[in-house]
C-alpha cells in the first residue's frame, strides 16, 4: 500500500510540474533581441552560451563558437534556429557540444520566466538557460 501511494505521488508530482512548466509554450512571450545567456545545467568544461542578436544567434557551445539564423517570433513564443555552424577545434566534451547544437536546431518554442530562459520542442523542454 506504501509503494503505491508513493508511486501515485510520485506521479502527481510530475504531470503537476510538466503543466506547470508547458502551460505558456506557444503563448505571447517577452522580446528577448540583444540578451544574453548561459546553460542553467552543470556539464563538464565550459557552460554554452546563447546570445541573441538582431535575426541571428551566437555563442559557445562548451568549445567551439557557433552561429546560426533566428526567427524570433515574440507574439507566438516562436524560436527558431536555421543555418547554424560552429568552428571545428578539437575539445573533450565533444558529446556536449553536439547534444547542445542538435537541441539548439530543433527548437520551436520559447518561454521567458524572470531571468531563466527555456527552449522547447513542441511541449518537451530541450535547453534551460540563465540570463547573463
Amino acid at each position: 500500500m506504501k509503494n503505491i501511494f508513493l508511486a501515485f505521488f510520485a506521479l502527481a508530482v510530475i504531470v503537476s510540474c510538466s503543466v506547470i512548466n508547458t502551460s505558456k509554450v506557444g503563448s505571447s512571450q517577452p522580446n528577448i533581441a540583444d540578451t544574453q545567456w548561459t546553460l542553467a545545467d552543470n556539464v563538464k568544461g565550459k557552460k554554452p552560451t546563447l546570445n541573441i542578436e538582431a535575426g541571428k544567434v551566437t555563442g559557445n557551445a562548451g568549445c567551439n563558437n557557433y552561429f546560426g539564423e533566428l526567427s524570433l517570433d515574440p507574439t507566438a513564443g516562436n524560436f527558431s534556429v536555421k543555418n547554424a555552424g560552429a568552428t571545428k577545434m578539437a575539445c573533450d566534451n565533444r558529446d556536449i557540444e553536439s547534444n547542445f547544437l542538435k537541441m539548439l536546431s530543433e527548437t520551436d518554442k520559447y518561454v521567458v520566466a524572470g531571468n531563466t530562459l527555456e527552449l522547447y520542442k513542441g511541449k518537451l523542454l530541450l535547453l534551460k538557460f540563465n540570463k547573463l
